[in-house]
């Protein structure tokens, strides 16, 4: 309710109802039905215009203003043009909704009520004025058209003056004085009007008119003919009203303080501003300041940082703009507003474009592209999936690092690389704590800060060449941050604030397992990225290596190409590595040349197509094979190794001369290879009769053992069955077939047993024009992991016993007396054994 709005006017015009009439002029009966209007007698008898209004009740003695639009309100004011104030009976609808209201949708109490003006409006609509007479009952509508007519009864009032119905009068008079009080918008004479007012009706019948309360609550009061009765409940609505009212100043009284303080802040800084004027200091840190808190309460903080940074602020008001201090919060807060802490990019959510964009930027990796599309599937699932953690494991140059850039660009995110080599302090990771001089957050926060985001692709580049010292193990600071679990609330050293890390995906990336802590390797996915095969390289070759090469020495693929046979060739003859980095140096060393016969005028078109037209750039093969020259005599076998930068085939040679026995080892052995050669010794001085060798062979020789690339320390216990062969080759005569590697441990009773890297040896040899692979049998099930197009060129050969491996091994086995595989076969082109074992023997 809003109060009391004083609309009374005419309180001397109010019906002369309580005035009395002599017996012989009229009986009671006729004083019922006459009352005298400005001298003039209203017959009640009379039928009178009923006007019908909605969401209002009139009350006597107050005047208001109406609207009146329906058609038979419209026909009843269309009537009375001409007559001199009319009056006619207000009843108030029960339902405002209804339109042609009939006797029972109006209250049964109304007013009667002269029509003090009427004005039309354009619409054809009419505006009223008002002004309440006296209290009526409804006794009977009797004309419906053109608009109502009405039969009605005046109520009297009935006239109390003992002390209770003055003492509510004055109650009701003071809280009237109060709530006029409390609205300053009242006019001035409103309280002097309540005074002005003896009869306790007269006032109640004032108060109810200018409350605003339902329709249903002022018909009520209407109809309340006991003045007792009226006043109480005038006054309890009343009374309801002055607790809303008293309550609304409370509320600006409080707000009114704030804004007077807020005010006298105002004043006050005004005055220091002058004050620093005069003394010569400059203003614009403070209005720096200014744009610090605005961009503070645009930041949309965290509920912990945005307190840490008002506090700040408020302390950098108070300082000394030249003092130490000043610089370091003022950085500090810088900071906390710089680094995102809600904005996030939108996820590509269309899992054929993000294996398209994938596809286009890198050939092969399939089982990375497989699980960035699975991450992808599972957000698409649930929203707040937590990003994951991934560990990039493979040789250099195969594309780690350029595989974070891709998976970025395919989600649609932020990317940020940070290089982790050589770091050996642990506040590279956590930052500095502020007390120190030039304290900064760690690479974390950094980071962060250029992603701009809180949901970047966040690569960890070489994170298995993390060192440590007494400066403390970055790699022991990075378990937090690697951890699903906690990374949610990462503690900075600078920033001593949690900040949640939870929605990056993080992308590690090595050359070696091993070099990794077991407690930061164990909170990573590992996913092992292989060297590429031959054919890969092409494709990449092709579709990204001599385009971008081009493009970078500015010059148009018009009017140079480079053929798929050339890039064979560089593959085949000038390359021999896991990844394709010297690949690429080596294509934008053949476009250089190209370049300077294009800067010295040539016009070309030039072709790259045989290794001649190589030659001038590349200058000649510097990779041939050596297996068939190193083979043509006994005692040399081919092995595969696995090395931190991919598979490589090792050539074991075995030498013979007069000695006593002594066994020779050269090559920069490990202890675990040197054990693998005295136990091959040992199964051929067991097995001489066997294999045809004289039983003392070693009484009057030596025998020297021989692993080329010396400088390159070696260890390990797969070249066990090479060591074997190349002993057995030398000792027999027989040579080993050139197109043939093997890997595999070897015991004292001739077992083969499984060792590891399968998949990069097996590279190796495919690189090597190797066509046959000896191995365990039980490393077949690791044949899995071998790209399908290698498996389709090599054979593999499953053993379990040494036997099985001279067998497959030698030209002429048959001069041997070597047991045959009993059951299975000596495998097949692309094909595993039929009987396929995992062991659970690690090797190395």
């Amino acid at each position: 309710m809003a109060g009391i709005t004083l609309l009374f006017c005419g309180l001397g015009h109010r019906a002369n109802a309580s005035e009395e009439h002599s017996a012989d002029e009229m009986d009671e009966e006729d004083n019922k039905k006459i009352f005298e209007v400005d001298n003039r007698e209203i017959d009640l008898d009379d039928d009178l215009p009923l006007l019908p209004i909605r969401n209002h009740v009139l009350f006597p003695g107050s005047v208001a203003p109406f609207d009146v639009g329906r058609e038979k309100s419209v026909a009843l004011v269309e009537d009375l043009e001409g007559q001199n104030q009319p009056v006619i009976v207000i009843f108030a609808q029960r339902d405002p909704a209804t339109d042609d209201p009939s006797h029972d949708d109006l209250h049964t109490v109304g007013v009667a009520a002269r029509v003090l003006k009427a004005l039309r409006h354009s619409t054809g609509n009419y505006s009223l004025i008002l002004q309440g007479l006296a209290r009526v009952r409804l006794d009977r509508v009797t004309q419906e058209d053109p608009y109502l007519k009405a039969r009605v009864s005046r109520m009297e009032e009935p006239t109390s003056g003992d002390v209770e119905t003055e003492a509510l009068a004055m109650s009701l008079r003071d809280t009237a004085k109060q709530v006029i009080q409390l609205m300053p918008e009242l006019p001035r004479e409103a309280g002097s009007l309540i005074d002005s007012i003896n009869e306790p009706g007269q006032l109640a019948d004032l108060v109810a008119a200018n409350l605003e309360a339902p329709v249903d609550e002022k018909a009520a009061l209407l109809e309340s003919v006991d003045v007792k009765d009226r006043i109480r409940k005038v006054l309890r609505l009343l009374t309801r009203q002055l607790e809303v009212l008293k309550m609304r100043e409370r509320i600006n009284s409080q707000i009114k303080e704030e804004m007077g303080k807020n005010q006298r802040e105002y004043v006050l800084r005004q005055q220091l501003k002058a004050i620093k004027e005069e003394l010569g200091e400059e203003e614009g840190d403070q209005s720096d300041l200014d744009v610090l808190e605005e961009r503070l309460n645009k930041a949309n903080l965290a509920k912990e940082a945005e307190s840490v940074c008002r506090k700040q602020l408020k302390r950098l008001r108070s300082m000394q703009v030249g003092s130490a201090e000043y610089t370091v919060v003022r950085t500090y807060i810088d900071w906390i507003l710089d680094i995102p802490w809600s904005k996030s990019t939108t996820d590509m959510m269309d899992i054929a474009e993000v294996r398209k964009v994938l596809d286009e930027d890198h050939s092969g990796l399939e089982k990375i592209k497989k699980r960035i599309v699975e991450y992808l599937a599972v957000r698409k699932l649930k929203k707040d999936k937590k990003g994951p953690i991934l560990c990039l494991i493979g040789p250099p140059g195969v594309g780690k690092t350029s595989l974070g850039r891709s998976i970025a660009r395919a989600l649609g995110r932020k990317f940020v690389r940070i290089s982790l080599g050589g770091v050996h302090d642990e506040a590279a990771i956590r930052g500095h704590r502020r007390t120190y001089v030039g304290a900064l957050p760690g690479q974390i926060i950094q980071g962060m800060k250029k992603a701009g985001t809180i949901n970047p692709v966040f690569m960890l580049d070489e994170i298995d060449k993390i060192g440590h010292d007494f400066r403390g193990d970055p790699a022991a600071a990075l378990l937090e941050v690697l951890d699903p679990e906690q990374n949610d609330t990462f503690q900075d050293h600078y920033l001593e604030i949690p900040y949640d890390l939870s929605k990056c995906m993080f992308v590690a990336t090595a050359n070696v397992l091993d070099t990794i802590p077991p407690a930061l390797r164990d909170r990573m996915e590992i996913l092992e990225i292989p060297g590429y095969t031959r054919r890969e390289k092409a494709a990449i070759a092709r579709d990204h290596l001599v385009p971008k090469q081009l493009d970078e020495h500015g010059i148009d693929d018009k009017i140079m190409k480079i053929t798929d046979k050339a890039v064979d060739t560089v593959i085949d003859s000038f390359t021999r590595e896991s990844g394709v980095r010297n690949l690429e140096r080596q294509i934008a060393s053949v476009i250089r040349g190209t370049a300077v016969k294009v800067a010295e005028g040539q016009t070309g078109p030039f072709t790259i197509d045989t290794e001649e037209d190589l030659r001038p750039t590349l200058g000649a093969a510097r990779f041939t094979s050596e297996i068939a020259e190193r083979m043509d005599e006994p005692g040399i076998a081919t092995g595969l190794a696995w090395t931190s930068v991919g598979g490589e085939i090792l050539f074991i040679e075995a030498t013979r001369m007069l000695g006593k026995g002594k066994l020779t080892l050269t090559g920069q052995l490990g202890d675990v290879m040197k054990e693998s050669a005295q136990a091959a010794l040992s199964y051929v001085r067991a097995r001489a009769a066997a294999l045809h060798i004289p039983e003392d062979f070693l009484e009057t020789s030596d025998v020297h053992i021989h692993i080329p690339t010396g400088g390159v320390p070696k260890d390990g216990p797969s070249a066990g069955v090479t060591m074997m062969t190349s002993l057995v080759s030398l000792l027999t005569a027989i040579r080993v077939r050139h197109d043939v590697a093997m890997t595999g441990e070897i015991t004292l009773r001739g077992k083969v047993l499984p060792v590891g890297g399968i998949k990069e040896k097996v590279l190796a040899a495919h690189r090597a024009g190797i066509k046959r692979v000896i191995l365990p049998e039980r490393n077949m099930a690791d044949l899995d992991e071998v790209p399908q197009e290698v498996r389709d060129e090599l054979e593999f050969v499953p053993v379990t016993k040494m036997d099985e491996v001279l067998l497959e091994a030698l030209e002429t086995p048959e001069k041997l007396d070597l047991k045959p595989r009993g059951t299975g076969g000596t495998g097949g082109k692309g094909k595993k054994s039929s009987k396929t074992e995992i062991s659970d023997s690690s090797a190395t």
